[in-house]
């Protein structure tokens, strides 16, 4: 061999040519030899000393040792060289199931899913037995994929083998099953485990983060925190940070911060724009644009979260500001960064530079428009009363639009009192999908306004044909690290005496500094005294007062809501504000609202 090589002929013993040794000694020779190879192996730092050493195999006689192609195997998916460990793979005669669970790993680490599923297949076919390192990989082949079926089945065959007491499998079926939204499932595992690990816990969290169980989620943190002396791991943190954001639970968020901060010494990336994300959507925005800044190196994704942020505060100038820096930086913006620039110019009715920006996005970085970029750009001109241009740009769109821009049409006709457009809008959402309760209701509540009690009730008898019910408005409220939520006349809560006579007494209040109900927000056929007292106990009215007996005095009441704040509320809470000396945040389905001294952040515009 060359000189250029790293290994040479020195690493090898010379064979006699004329008389051959006896048995023995030639016994000897072979396992010197193949003991040599594999310590070369070991220490081989590329592809190409692996080719080497595999010639060497080859060329002694010791490839048909299963063992040596097995290390092979190995080594080359190690590397990462797929193709040449599968090709090696392909010349064992009797490949073991060390050798299946090799090449199914570096097929799902690979992404090469389905490749997976076929070579599990194969090994049942050719007899050879899986054990407890063949199924967590082939169950995250199927978490990937999302193919519960193929899951369910393979849990039978782990059933079978008597493995369903194995730690690691017990792990992989509850993500497998969280994944594809068989949450029961999940938890009927995680409740049979006889012992939990960390990593148990992690999947259990991460299962219900996959479906959306934000309080679940942080129930269980709660439970494995107060449980064993269990060190949480970064991905099960930042599922609970994830659920915070869901939830606008601050105080558990800061929590999590804290351990993040004692027990790793250095951030990533990912984690730091985690935690920038859960600030801004809890309502501390000044704390996220702080970590954002003291960021050494930001990616395309933080800056996103940054800009997405600054927006939903109505913060628009300063998302723009955030946004050039991007560019500057040399990070070419995506289509996603875009959604956030023109969330952001809709929501702080920067409406010449939001059309500015969607020009730039098409001509300046040839992005074609999505149609939530379309949607964006009419909720920016719905929101400035464009309703007519609005509606002319939705008739020029080169791609069909969707109902997410039909909605926001439809939303803005709803705020400006635009009944003939918003009939416009409501046919085509219906057209597109007739099945969402929502659009329904706000055409219902436009005819309402407008007294036209006759197609209020065709519409309300409509939905009761179609089967059709609304997700009820809810307001959420964090207290002594405790989420609490209340929906509208809400009883539900053990101490809601209390909460009622607050109620009482801020209404009276209220009385002195001059409220009056917007008794227009109920959109109900009923007498002014009826709509007062459905006006009173709104969702986020009990959680101010639940916030406002069970919160310390001066502290910030944060409210997360499902649905956008009715006028009353706004009216309501910026009232409260300034009679109780509290600073109160609210986000709603659009942005958040920071209520202060009798002021709201977004100026009455929303």
């Amino acid at each position: 061999m060359s000189g250029t090589y790293v290994l040479s002929q020195t690493h090898f013993l010379s064979l006699p040519n004329n008389n051959p040794p006896p048995p023995q000694c030639s016994e000897l020779n072979i396992r010197f030899n193949e003991q040599k190879l594999l310590s070369l192996l070991k220490r081989c730092k590329s592809i190409e000393e692996i080719k080497q050493v595999h010639a060497q195999f080859l060329k002694l006689g010791l490839f048909s040792d299963s063992f040596c192609a097995s290390n092979l195997v190995a080594t080359c998916a190690k590397w990462g060289s797929l193709d040449y460990a599968c090709s090696i793979f392909r010349q064992i005669e009797e490949p073991c199931s060390f050798d299946y669970n090799t090449i199914i790993r570096g097929n799902v680490n690979n992404m090469n899913l389905e490749e997976a599923l076929v070579l599990y297949v194969e090994m049942l076919e050719r007899g050879v037995e899986p054990d407890n390192f063949t199924y967590p990989f082939i169950l995250k082949a199927c978490s990937l994929l999302g193919v519960v079926k193929e899951g369910v089945q393979i849990h039978g065959h782990v059933l079978k083998a008597g493995l369903e007491g194995d730690v690691f499998v017990q792990n992989s079926l509850i993500s497998m099953y969280g994944k594809c939204g068989g949450i029961k499932h999940a938890c009927a595992v995680f409740e049979q485990m006889d012992e939990k690990s960390v990593a148990s816990w992690s999947a259990i969290i991460g299962a219900h983060a996959s479906v959306q169980m934000w309080h679940e989620c942080l129930m269980l943190f709660g439970e494995m925190s107060g449980g064993a002396c269990y060190r949480a791991e970064e991905s099960t943190l930042v599922s609970v940070l994830t659920a915070c954001t869901h939830l606008g639970s601050l105080d558990i968020g800061r929590c999590v911060h804290g351990i993040l901060l004692r027990n790793i010494s250095e951030l990533n990336v990912i984690v730091k724009t985690s935690l920038i994300d859960m600030y801004v959507k809890c309502g501390c925005l000044e704390k996220g644009l702080s970590l954002f800044q003291a960021m050494a190196d930001k990616n395309r994704y933080s800056y996103t979260v940054m800009i997405s942020g600054l927006a939903i505060h109505g913060h628009g100038r300063e998302a723009l500001r955030v946004f050039a820096e991007m560019l500057e930086q040399g990070l070419e913006p995506d289509d996603v960064v875009y959604v956030g620039v023109l969330s952001a110019c809709s929501h702080a009715g920067l409406v010449d530079e939001g059309l500015q920006c969607f020009n730039r996005m098409r001509f300046e970085h040839k992005i074609k428009p999505t149609v939530q970029h379309y949607g964006c750009v009419v909720d920016l001109m719905g929101r400035a009363r464009m309703l007519r241009e609005a509606y002319d740009l939705i008739k020029s769109m080169k791609i069909k639009p969707n109902d997410v821009v039909w909605r926001s049409l439809l939303s803005a006709c709803k705020v400006h009192h635009n009944l003939e457009l918003g009939d416009v809008a409501a046919k085509n959402l219906f057209m597109l999908n007739p099945d969402n309760p929502g659009d329904y209701l706000v055409l219902a509540n436009m005819y309402a306004r407008a007294q036209n009690w006759v197609n209020v009730a065709r519409i309300r008898t409509e939905m009761a044909e179609k089967g059709l019910v609304q997700t009820p408005g809810f307001s959420l409220v964090e207290a002594k690290r405790t989420v609490y939520k209340f929906v509208s006349q809400d009883k539900s809560q053990p101490q809601y005496d209390s909460i009622y006579d607050m109620i009482h007494q801020m209404e009276w209040q209220l009385k002195f500094e001059g409220y009056v109900a917007d008794t227009s927000q109920v959109m109900l056929d009923v007498d002014e005294e009826e709509k007062r007292q459905r006006l009173k106990y709104h969702s986020q009215k009990l959680a101010i007062a639940f916030a406002l007996i069970h919160t310390s005095e001066g502290s910030t009441i944060r409210i997360s809501r499902n649905v956008r704040m009715c006028n009353d509320c706004h009216t309501y809470t910026k009232f409260i504000s300034m009679i109780y000396d509290r600073e109160i945040t609210v986000r709603d389905r659009n942005r958040f609202h920071h209520f202060k001294d009798g002021t709201c952040s977004c100026k009455d515009y929303w």
